[in-house]
């Protein structure tokens, strides 16, 4: 199985859709997106890989290579707070901004010993299923 159809499935699986759903979402037969899904490794047409990055909320550039070509960064060392995101959006003002405010003091104080104003972050340790 190629690294696109690795991260197609596991993104398709991230969003809670079934194949089918997925297929009929972007409007292709189930049989076409389970080749891309395969072990036949082929790669969808260029307008069929923009609806399905489109409707995953993620680059077509993404997809293909695992990177984030935006701004040079790659998005791969932020997957593993990606279900984190998920939940912080659901919650309100008033629950948010504590957690936002203690969040802020431990990065801070993780700046100062580290002497740096960089963010601190650990290296790309993404889901085994989301790297390749």
């Amino acid at each position: 199985m190629s690294c696109f159809s690795k991260r197609l499935r596991s993104e398709i699986e991230y969003i809670g859709f079934s194949q089918k759903e997925f297929a009929i979402k972007i409007g292709i037969k189930k049989r076409t997106l389970d080749t891309y899904l395969g072990a036949q490794q082929s790669m969808p047409p260029a307008d069929t890989a923009v609806k399905i990055a489109a409707a995953l909320g993620l680059s077509v550039e993404y997809l293909v290579t695992g990177k984030e070509y935006k701004q040079s960064a790659d998005i791969s060392q932020y997957l593993q707070f990606r279900d984190l995101l998920d939940d912080l959006a659901v919650l309100p003002d008033e629950t948010l901004n504590p957690i936002k405010t203690m969040i802020k003091i431990f990065a801070n104080d993780r700046r100062k010993k580290d002497k740096t104003k960089r963010p601190v972050t650990k290296p790309a340790t993404a889901p085994p299923s989301r790297v390749c």
